[in-house]
């Protein structure tokens, strides 16, 4: 069943053309993974799909429910993990987390109880009274995604959730996401890491230039194509996918 359906999606910024009439689906319960180079688009198709920023012109629908009609709804589904850390620095760990509660009407009592148990789940729970900017940029990343699983979302949305990590803190947020994935969370990210997509997609959209320019799983990619996924995105694009 199909949780995510776009057609025709298309924005602009300034009369420059982001993303590019693009047309696809996301299955309740995979993880689905948008790749290519900075500027190809994927960020700004996540943000169509949270809601952050209307269509310029197509149609994407979340839930069955178009980003333009209901996006306080769809929003109340959603957990989003940013690429940018925007913590509240004036904060402390656990108060980020109950402070951000607040947007989803849950009550203080709830909200303490729900914090701790996703400190516990990120491996926090010592920095729960720490200030932010005593953390490493691994917890800042922990904390970002304990803060978006927050309403127990039915669809997770990631934006390069493991940019700028070291090898073995990337490894443990894979970790935590493939957890997700077990339990039926619906993980859609975008990511220019081949190992990343090769680790955690069911299935990857390519995107160069505000296009999609192949969709399927990675395996399948590089049998069709043959090489790595990076030889398969030089292969569609005719460039090297480069941060």
């Amino acid at each position: 069943m199909n949780i995510v359906v776009a057609k025709g999606l298309t924005k602009d910024y300034n009369g420059l053309r982001a993303v590019n009439g693009v047309d696809f689906e996301i299955r309740r319960g995979e993880c689905f993974g948008f790749l290519g180079p900075n500027g190809a688009g994927k960020t700004t198709v996540m943000r169509v799909l949270y809601c952050f920023i209307e269509p310029t012109s197509g149609d994407i629908e979340v839930f069955g429910i178009n980003v333009k009609d209901k996006p306080a709804l769809i929003k109340s589904q959603l957990g989003v993990m940013p690429q940018d850390e925007n913590l509240d620095l004036e904060l402390s760990v656990i108060e980020n987390l109950i402070v951000y509660a607040r947007y989803f009407d849950m009550p203080k009592r709830k909200a303490m109880s729900v914090a701790n148990e996703l400190l516990s789940y990120v491996e926090l729970s010592g920095k729960a009274r720490a200030n932010i900017k005593s953390l490493s940029g691994g917890m800042k990343r922990s904390l970002l995604l304990a803060r978006a699983l927050l309403n127990n979302p039915a669809i997770l949305i990631l934006d390069e959730p493991t940019t700028g990590l070291d090898p073995h803190t990337r490894q443990a947020v894979w970790k935590k996401l493939n957890d997700l994935k077990a339990r039926e969370t619906t993980l859609i990210l975008t990511t220019h890491y081949m190992e990343e997509a090769d680790r955690l997609c069911d299935r990857v959209a390519i995107m160069d230039q505000g296009k999609i320019i192949a969709i399927d799983s990675p395996g399948h990619l590089k049998e069709m194509h043959g090489g790595n996924l990076e030889e398969v995105y030089l292969k569609l694009t005719g460039r090297p996918l480069e941060d």
